[in-house]
Protein backbone atom coordinates (compact mmCIF):
# COMPACT_ATOMS: atom_id res chain seq x y z
CA UNK A 1 0.00 0.00 0.00
CA UNK A 2 1.38 3.59 -0.96
CA UNK A 3 0.34 6.84 0.96
CA UNK A 4 0.05 10.44 -1.30
CA UNK A 5 -0.18 13.63 0.71
CA UNK A 6 -1.41 16.13 -1.86
CA UNK A 7 -1.51 19.54 -0.20
CA UNK A 8 -1.41 23.42 -1.90
CA UNK A 9 1.59 24.82 -0.78
CA UNK A 10 0.47 27.96 1.45
CA UNK A 11 -0.36 28.61 5.15
CA UNK A 12 -3.42 26.96 4.99
CA UNK A 13 -2.61 23.66 3.08
CA UNK A 14 0.18 23.26 4.94
CA UNK A 15 -1.10 23.65 8.43
CA UNK A 16 -3.52 21.44 7.39
CA UNK A 17 -1.56 18.33 6.83
CA UNK A 18 1.18 19.57 10.12
CA UNK A 19 -2.41 18.83 12.03
CA UNK A 20 -3.44 15.47 10.14
CA UNK A 21 0.54 14.23 10.30
CA UNK A 22 0.49 15.41 13.90
CA UNK A 23 -2.39 13.34 14.86
CA UNK A 24 -1.61 10.29 12.06
CA UNK A 25 2.03 9.92 11.59
CA UNK A 26 2.85 8.19 8.25
CA UNK A 27 5.61 8.46 5.69
CA UNK A 28 3.79 9.85 2.38
CA UNK A 29 4.79 10.95 -0.90
CA UNK A 30 4.11 14.70 -0.92
CA UNK A 31 2.47 16.18 -3.36
CA UNK A 32 1.94 20.24 -4.07
CA UNK A 33 3.44 23.35 -5.87
CA UNK A 34 3.00 27.43 -5.83
CA UNK A 35 -0.43 28.06 -4.27
CA UNK A 36 -1.76 28.60 -7.59
CA UNK A 37 -0.62 25.32 -8.77
CA UNK A 38 -3.78 23.64 -7.74
CA UNK A 39 -4.49 20.45 -10.10
CA UNK A 40 -2.03 18.16 -8.22
CA UNK A 41 -4.12 15.23 -8.26
CA UNK A 42 -3.11 14.17 -12.08
CA UNK A 43 0.59 13.89 -10.56
CA UNK A 44 -0.50 11.03 -8.40
CA UNK A 45 -0.14 7.51 -9.53
CA UNK A 46 -2.22 5.28 -7.11
CA UNK A 47 -3.86 1.76 -7.80
CA UNK A 48 -5.90 -1.10 -5.38
CA UNK A 49 -5.71 0.54 -2.00
CA UNK A 50 -3.47 2.88 -2.23
CA UNK A 51 -4.55 5.77 -0.03
CA UNK A 52 -4.94 9.70 -1.03
CA UNK A 53 -5.41 12.61 1.26
CA UNK A 54 -6.00 15.94 -0.21
CA UNK A 55 -5.96 19.56 1.25
CA UNK A 56 -7.02 22.66 0.03
CA UNK A 57 -7.57 22.49 -3.89
CA UNK A 58 -10.25 22.64 -5.73
CA UNK A 59 -12.18 19.19 -6.39
CA UNK A 60 -13.83 20.91 -9.40
CA UNK A 61 -9.73 21.78 -10.76
CA UNK A 62 -9.00 18.26 -10.63
CA UNK A 63 -12.02 16.06 -11.35
CA UNK A 64 -11.00 14.11 -13.83
CA UNK A 65 -7.57 13.42 -12.09
CA UNK A 66 -9.74 12.66 -8.58
CA UNK A 67 -12.30 9.98 -10.88
CA UNK A 68 -9.15 8.34 -12.87
CA UNK A 69 -7.96 7.66 -8.82
CA UNK A 70 -11.27 5.91 -8.18
CA UNK A 71 -11.63 4.21 -10.95
CA UNK A 72 -8.09 2.58 -10.24
CA UNK A 73 -9.65 1.68 -6.60
CA UNK A 74 -7.82 3.88 -4.87
CA UNK A 75 -8.87 5.49 -1.43
CA UNK A 76 -9.36 9.68 -1.47
CA UNK A 77 -9.45 11.87 1.27
CA UNK A 78 -10.71 15.11 0.58
CA UNK A 79 -10.79 18.26 2.49
CA UNK A 80 -11.07 21.54 0.87
CA UNK A 81 -13.05 24.60 0.96
CA UNK A 82 -12.76 26.14 -2.20
CA UNK A 83 -15.91 25.65 -5.06
CA UNK A 84 -16.16 22.26 -5.78
CA UNK A 85 -19.30 21.74 -8.25
CA UNK A 86 -20.84 18.51 -8.19
CA UNK A 87 -19.26 15.77 -5.96
CA UNK A 88 -19.01 12.31 -6.88
CA UNK A 89 -20.55 9.74 -4.90
CA UNK A 90 -18.23 6.70 -4.55
CA UNK A 91 -17.52 4.18 -1.62
CA UNK A 92 -13.86 5.39 -1.99
CA UNK A 93 -13.98 8.77 -1.39
CA UNK A 94 -14.37 10.26 1.85
CA UNK A 95 -15.16 14.08 1.76
CA UNK A 96 -14.89 17.23 3.85
CA UNK A 97 -15.69 20.06 2.06
CA UNK A 98 -17.58 23.28 3.49
CA UNK A 99 -17.78 26.39 0.72
CA UNK A 100 -18.26 29.01 4.07
CA UNK A 101 -17.01 32.21 3.04
CA UNK A 102 -14.72 32.17 6.75
CA UNK A 103 -13.60 28.64 6.83
CA UNK A 104 -10.93 27.09 5.50
CA UNK A 105 -9.56 23.78 5.04
CA UNK A 106 -7.33 24.60 8.39
CA UNK A 107 -10.70 24.69 10.07
CA UNK A 108 -11.81 21.62 8.43
CA UNK A 109 -9.32 19.47 9.41
CA UNK A 110 -9.11 21.01 12.99
CA UNK A 111 -13.39 19.69 12.97
CA UNK A 112 -12.01 15.87 12.01
CA UNK A 113 -9.86 16.37 15.19
CA UNK A 114 -12.10 17.86 17.25
CA UNK A 115 -9.55 20.95 18.33
CA UNK A 116 -7.00 18.76 18.90
CA UNK A 117 -3.85 20.76 16.99
CA UNK A 118 -6.26 23.70 17.00
CA UNK A 119 -2.92 26.39 17.52
CA UNK A 120 -1.95 24.90 13.82
CA UNK A 121 -5.30 25.13 12.68
CA UNK A 122 -5.28 29.02 14.03
CA UNK A 123 -1.84 29.63 12.45
CA UNK A 124 -3.50 28.37 8.43
CA UNK A 125 -6.70 30.15 9.38
CA UNK A 126 -4.82 33.46 9.97
CA UNK A 127 -2.55 32.81 6.75
CA UNK A 128 -5.90 32.48 4.83
CA UNK A 129 -6.59 36.00 5.48
CA UNK A 130 -9.87 34.97 7.91
CA UNK A 131 -8.73 37.40 11.19
CA UNK A 132 -12.34 37.22 12.53
CA UNK A 133 -11.99 33.15 12.52
CA UNK A 134 -8.80 32.65 13.51
CA UNK A 135 -9.73 34.62 16.26
CA UNK A 136 -12.75 32.94 17.63
CA UNK A 137 -10.85 29.35 17.20
CA UNK A 138 -8.07 30.51 19.43
CA UNK A 139 -10.17 31.31 21.84
CA UNK A 140 -10.22 28.12 24.03
CA UNK A 141 -6.45 28.36 23.99
CA UNK A 142 -6.63 31.24 26.45
CA UNK A 143 -3.63 32.99 24.36
CA UNK A 144 -2.04 36.35 25.64
CA UNK A 145 -2.35 39.43 22.74
CA UNK A 146 1.78 38.52 21.88
CA UNK A 147 1.54 34.79 21.27
CA UNK A 148 -1.48 35.03 19.27
CA UNK A 149 0.36 37.96 16.93
CA UNK A 150 3.17 35.31 17.11
CA UNK A 151 0.60 32.76 15.34
CA UNK A 152 -0.77 35.67 13.52
CA UNK A 153 2.60 37.03 11.93
CA UNK A 154 3.65 33.03 11.44
CA UNK A 155 0.39 32.42 8.85
CA UNK A 156 0.88 35.34 7.14
CA UNK A 157 4.71 34.49 6.50
CA UNK A 158 3.41 30.92 5.82
CA UNK A 159 1.43 32.52 3.25
CA UNK A 160 3.47 34.92 1.65
CA UNK A 161 6.23 31.98 0.97
CA UNK A 162 3.37 30.08 -1.36
CA UNK A 163 3.40 33.13 -3.80
CA UNK A 164 5.25 32.83 -6.94
CA UNK A 165 5.28 32.14 -10.75
CA UNK A 166 7.11 28.85 -9.69
CA UNK A 167 9.36 27.39 -6.79
CA UNK A 168 12.47 29.30 -7.92
CA UNK A 169 10.42 32.37 -6.63
CA UNK A 170 9.95 31.32 -3.05
CA UNK A 171 12.44 31.47 -0.19
CA UNK A 172 11.12 27.74 0.86
CA UNK A 173 9.38 25.05 -1.22
CA UNK A 174 6.56 23.70 -0.04
CA UNK A 175 8.02 20.32 0.97
CA UNK A 176 10.42 21.89 2.47
CA UNK A 177 8.78 23.74 4.78
CA UNK A 178 6.77 21.51 5.87
CA UNK A 179 9.30 19.26 6.47
CA UNK A 180 10.47 21.69 8.75
CA UNK A 181 7.36 22.32 10.45
CA UNK A 182 6.73 18.38 10.82
CA UNK A 183 8.97 17.79 14.16
CA UNK A 184 6.36 20.85 16.69
CA UNK A 185 3.17 20.10 17.76
CA UNK A 186 2.94 23.88 19.23
CA UNK A 187 3.67 26.41 16.42
CA UNK A 188 5.21 28.68 19.00
CA UNK A 189 8.03 26.18 19.57
CA UNK A 190 8.86 26.11 15.69
CA UNK A 191 9.06 30.01 16.41
CA UNK A 192 11.24 29.71 19.11
CA UNK A 193 13.67 27.08 17.88
CA UNK A 194 13.66 27.18 14.15
CA UNK A 195 15.42 29.69 11.86
CA UNK A 196 12.46 29.80 8.77
CA UNK A 197 10.31 31.88 10.59
CA UNK A 198 13.31 34.87 10.53
CA UNK A 199 13.88 34.36 7.16
CA UNK A 200 10.48 34.56 5.58
CA UNK A 201 9.61 37.71 8.28
CA UNK A 202 12.81 39.16 6.38
CA UNK A 203 11.95 38.36 3.13
CA UNK A 204 8.37 39.80 4.18
CA UNK A 205 9.21 42.99 5.05
CA UNK A 206 11.78 43.81 2.06
CA UNK A 207 8.96 42.61 -0.18
CA UNK A 208 6.06 44.57 0.98
CA UNK A 209 8.09 47.59 1.53
CA UNK A 210 8.39 47.33 -1.97
CA UNK A 211 4.66 46.51 -2.75
CA UNK A 212 3.35 49.30 -0.43
CA UNK A 213 4.75 51.74 -2.50
CA UNK A 214 2.54 50.91 -5.50
CA UNK A 215 0.10 53.06 -6.09
CA UNK A 216 -3.38 52.20 -7.33
CA UNK A 217 -4.09 52.17 -11.34
CA UNK A 218 -7.76 51.94 -10.50
CA UNK A 219 -9.54 53.56 -7.24
CA UNK A 220 -12.93 53.63 -6.83
CA UNK A 221 -15.29 53.70 -3.43
CA UNK A 222 -16.26 50.22 -3.83
CA UNK A 223 -13.07 48.93 -5.37
CA UNK A 224 -9.33 49.58 -5.98
CA UNK A 225 -6.64 47.76 -9.06
CA UNK A 226 -3.07 47.82 -8.24
CA UNK A 227 -0.70 46.57 -11.19
CA UNK A 228 2.76 45.11 -10.11
CA UNK A 229 5.56 44.91 -12.12
CA UNK A 230 7.14 41.17 -13.45
CA UNK A 231 9.83 40.74 -10.29
CA UNK A 232 10.55 37.89 -7.71
CA UNK A 233 9.43 40.26 -5.22
CA UNK A 234 6.21 41.25 -6.67
CA UNK A 235 5.08 37.59 -7.36
CA UNK A 236 5.59 37.09 -3.40
CA UNK A 237 4.07 39.78 -2.55
CA UNK A 238 1.19 40.30 -4.68
CA UNK A 239 -1.41 37.67 -2.67
CA UNK A 240 -0.76 38.96 0.94
CA UNK A 241 -0.99 42.48 -0.13
CA UNK A 242 -4.23 41.76 -1.34
CA UNK A 243 -4.68 40.25 1.58
CA UNK A 244 -3.64 43.17 4.06
CA UNK A 245 -5.39 45.51 1.51
CA UNK A 246 -8.86 43.86 2.09
CA UNK A 247 -8.02 44.00 5.66
CA UNK A 248 -7.67 47.34 5.57
CA UNK A 249 -10.64 48.24 3.90
CA UNK A 250 -13.10 45.65 4.20
CA UNK A 251 -15.88 47.91 2.50
CA UNK A 252 -14.09 47.38 -0.58
CA UNK A 253 -13.21 44.76 -3.42
CA UNK A 254 -9.57 44.62 -4.37
CA UNK A 255 -7.61 43.37 -7.64
CA UNK A 256 -4.18 42.74 -8.08
CA UNK A 257 -2.72 42.11 -11.53
CA UNK A 258 1.02 40.84 -11.20
CA UNK A 259 2.46 41.06 -15.21
CA UNK A 260 4.34 38.02 -16.16
CA UNK A 261 7.86 38.32 -18.12
CA UNK A 262 6.25 36.66 -20.95
CA UNK A 263 3.22 39.11 -20.77
CA UNK A 264 -0.04 39.27 -19.35
CA UNK A 265 -1.11 39.04 -16.02
CA UNK A 266 -1.62 36.60 -12.66
CA UNK A 267 -4.61 38.23 -10.95
CA UNK A 268 -5.47 37.80 -7.58
CA UNK A 269 -9.01 38.99 -6.80
CA UNK A 270 -10.54 39.83 -2.80
CA UNK A 271 -14.19 40.27 -2.31
CA UNK A 272 -15.17 42.95 0.12
CA UNK A 273 -14.50 41.63 3.59
CA UNK A 274 -18.06 42.73 4.68
CA UNK A 275 -19.27 41.13 2.10
CA UNK A 276 -17.63 37.86 1.66
CA UNK A 277 -18.48 36.59 -1.74
CA UNK A 278 -18.44 36.93 -5.27
CA UNK A 279 -14.26 36.60 -5.96
CA UNK A 280 -14.69 32.81 -7.48
CA UNK A 281 -17.61 33.87 -9.22
CA UNK A 282 -15.85 36.67 -10.86
CA UNK A 283 -12.28 35.10 -11.64
CA UNK A 284 -14.61 31.82 -12.64
CA UNK A 285 -15.39 34.07 -15.89
CA UNK A 286 -12.17 33.35 -17.00
CA UNK A 287 -10.02 30.56 -18.40
CA UNK A 288 -7.33 29.56 -15.39
CA UNK A 289 -9.76 31.34 -12.96
CA UNK A 290 -11.48 29.63 -9.37
CA UNK A 291 -10.52 30.40 -6.07
CA UNK A 292 -13.33 30.79 -2.95
CA UNK A 293 -16.00 33.16 -2.53
CA UNK A 294 -13.99 35.57 -0.39
CA UNK A 295 -10.69 35.11 -2.46
CA UNK A 296 -9.64 34.40 -6.26
CA UNK A 297 -7.33 34.46 -8.63
CA UNK A 298 -6.54 33.81 -12.32
CA UNK A 299 -3.45 31.94 -13.18
CA UNK A 300 -2.83 34.00 -16.88
CA UNK A 301 -4.96 36.99 -18.02
CA UNK A 302 -3.57 38.06 -22.02
CA UNK A 303 -2.89 41.30 -22.04
CA UNK A 304 -6.39 41.62 -24.44
CA UNK A 305 -8.54 40.78 -22.09
CA UNK A 306 -7.61 43.39 -19.20
CA UNK A 307 -10.12 46.18 -20.48
CA UNK A 308 -12.91 42.93 -20.10
CA UNK A 309 -11.45 42.52 -16.44
CA UNK A 310 -11.60 45.62 -15.89
CA UNK A 311 -15.66 45.94 -16.62
CA UNK A 312 -16.15 42.56 -15.22
CA UNK A 313 -14.98 43.66 -12.06
CA UNK A 314 -16.93 46.66 -11.23
CA UNK A 315 -20.01 45.14 -12.59
CA UNK A 316 -19.45 42.33 -10.15
CA UNK A 317 -18.43 44.76 -7.05
CA UNK A 318 -19.86 48.00 -7.76
CA UNK A 319 -23.33 47.44 -6.78
CA UNK A 320 -23.29 45.14 -4.69
CA UNK A 321 -25.01 45.41 -1.53
CA UNK A 322 -22.60 44.93 1.84
CA UNK A 323 -23.73 42.93 4.95
CA UNK A 324 -22.34 44.61 7.93
CA UNK A 325 -18.59 44.09 9.03
CA UNK A 326 -17.42 40.31 9.94
CA UNK A 327 -16.57 40.05 13.97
Amino acid sequence: MAFFDVFNGDADGICALQQLRLAEPREATLVTGVKRDIALLGRVRAGPGDEVTVLDISLDKNRDALLGLLECEARVRYFDHHFSGAIPEHSGLDVHIETFSDKGTSLLVDDYLAGRYRAWAVVGTFGDNFEAAARRAARPLELDEGRLAALRELGICLNYNGYGAGIEDLHFTPVELFRRLQPYADPLDFIAADDTFRILREGYSLDMARARAVVPALAEDNLGLYMLPAEPWARRASGVLANELSQASPQRAHALLTRLPEGGFVVSVRAPLALGEGADELCRRFPSGGGRKAAGGINYLPDGDYDEFVRQFRAAFSGRQRASPMG
